[in-house]
């Protein structure tokens, strides 16, 4: 007898009424009408089955951490920075450990169970690193936390960086991070994108750089990150994360730096709800929304992963560990409004992330861990619109997670009593 039968589920590649049987904690068989027996039986009802979300940029060590000890009054990147600055000497272990956990909470309820977080390794103490490993232990069993040794103040501009950088890793962090556009010159900049890619080359790591989070076009760190991931034989395992440099770059220099990023396997990770807010803050208008260059990516073959970045903290205070919010954010601003376009932008936040993050048994298929999200949503599309309500949320087998449909009660003469918009499809002229 099988543990757990879906049945009648739409996957993302369009197939319909199809039956997805576990047992234990993997798929056990992918098929329309499978005659078997389970102890649980979940009606997909025709709504969308996806492999679980994936957020391949986050830094849940300020997670949950708004105003503390204040708010971001310019909205800008800088001042983000500055008042994390203050903030890092008053946190606390606990606090760490307590704000990732709860944000944890709120991303499995989203269905989002994997995460790449970069963390802070600039304060001596290494407190969020010992913190965010001891996160990463407690919440192994529902969530895959990637860690990011990240030099938020600069390799070379802060004191000490390269130092614990290499302490975070001995520790056990997984990949090593950057941050070129943060240090003293673009000289120093270029400079750190090759120290950090040889000590990832080294330690046969992967490599994932905050690159070019600017508006300046002359910002062209991602241009050294690309030649070194081929120099040293990093290719597919670098990303270059936001790229808003990109937005404002000219064309001419950009026909030339997107196929250097694609032949390097460079996987770019923009960041959309953040990019449009902290980017373009010096523009009178027209104002640059900032986020890198989605489409044009794509059509050359470039992996391109959407991240989330942050959630109530000194650089932005919304957030909701919602994936598909993040898609579609990206829709609008990269005007990927097309039915393939969006698809992709589907595709950015689940299987593309899951190449950026590096797992190689990800998906809804017989052999394969069993998990995966039940959407109130028909399709990918359906799913962004509607930022759809998670069902059901399943790892290993396990349900996780269930959300009551979003059904609403209607009072009105001669229209139906109750409404869920995920049943509210275009209509075809009659008569």
């Amino acid at each position: 007898m099988l543990d757990l039968l879906i049945t009648n589920a739409n996957l993302p590649d369009g197939r319909s009424g199809v039956d997805i049987a576990i047992s234990g904690d993997r798929f056990d068989a992918v098929a329309p009408s499978l005659d078997a027996q389970a102890r649980r039986t979940i009606d997909a009802r025709g709504r969308l089955v996806t492999p679980p979300f994936i957020d391949p940029h986050f830094h849940m060590d300020a997670t949950l951490s708004l105003g503390q000890p204040r708010l971001n009054r310019s909205g800008t990147l800088l001042e983000g920075i500055a008042l994390w600055g203050e903030l890092k000497p008053l946190l606390t272990h606990e606090a760490v450990v307590e704000r990732a956990l709860r944000y944890c909470d709120l991303a499995v309820a989203r269905g989002l169970l994997s995460i790449r977080s970069h963390v802070d390794v600039c304060d001596d103490r290494l407190l969020a690193v010992d913190a965010l490993l001891e996160v990463r232990e407690k919440i192994k069993p529902h969530i895959d936390l990637q860690l990011v040794a990240f030099p938020q103040d600069g390799l070379f501009r802060a004191p000490g960086a390269e130092r614990n950088l290499l302490r975070a890793l001995d520790k056990g962090v997984d990949i090593v991070g950057g941050i070129p556009h943060f240090e003293r010159t673009m000289a120093d900049g270029a400079a750190s994108v090759r120290r950090l890619c040889e000590i990832a080359a080294e330690r046969g790591l992967r490599v994932d750089m905050h690159c070019d989070e600017t508006d300046d076009p002359a910002s062209r760190h991602i241009e050294t990150l690309a030649a070194e991931t081929v120099r040293l034989g990093l290719e597919g395992r670098v990303a270059g994360s936001h790229l808003t440099s990109m937005h404002s770059m000219d064309n001419y220099y950009v026909s030339k730096l997107i196929p250097l990023i694609a032949e390097a396997q460079v996987h770019a990770i923009p960041n959309p709800l953040i990019n449009i807010t902290l980017q373009g803050r010096h523009d009178t208008y027209p104002k640059r929304r900032g986020m890198t260059r989605v489409p044009e990516l794509m059509a050359a073959g470039v992996n391109v992963a959407l991240g989330q970045d942050c959630c109530m903290d000194p650089w932005y205070s919304l957030g909701s560990a919602d994936m598909l919010e993040v898609a579609h954010m990206a829709v609008h601003v990269g005007q990927m409004t097309s039915i393939d376009a969006m698809k992709q932008a589907f595709d950015a936040v689940t299987v593309n992330s899951a190449r950026a993050f590096g797992l190689d048994d990800y998906g809804i298929e017989k052999g394969r861990p069993a998990n995966c999200v039940v959407l109130d949503a028909r399709d990918p599309v359906e799913a962004i619109r509607l930022k759809a309500t998670r069902l059901a949320v399943i790892r290993s087998g396990a349900v996780l997670a269930e959300t009551e449909p979003n059904i609403t009660r209607l009072n009105l003469e001669g229209r139906p009593e109750t409404l869920n918009p995920a049943d509210y499809a275009p209509v075809e002229a009659s008569g």
